[in-house]
């Protein structure tokens, strides 16, 4: 059986995978840097799977407002 600093310990590795990926490919400004997010959310695990949450999800709304359809704009030489 694994000890559980070990288990924590790959936990953190896998959520800064996550992160790396977000600030990789994701809108700047998405993902709070880590010291941010330990004062917005806690120095934890937990605070940290909150803050990519949240990345993801305002990375989502961001990409749905671009693809939403703008009507073109009224011709004024009417």
């Amino acid at each position: 059986m694994r000890k559980s600093d070990e288990v924590v310990d790959e936990c953190w590795t896998a959520l800064a995978m996550i992160r790396r990926t977000i600030e990789d490919h994701c809108p700047p400004g998405v993902l709070p840097d880590e010291e941010m997010v330990n004062g917005l959310y806690a120095p934890t695990l937990l605070g940290e799977a909150e803050a990519i949450s949240r990345a993801i999800v305002a990375t989502v709304e961001k990409l749905e407002l671009r693809s939403t359809v703008k009507p073109p704009a009224p011709n004024i030489k009417a």
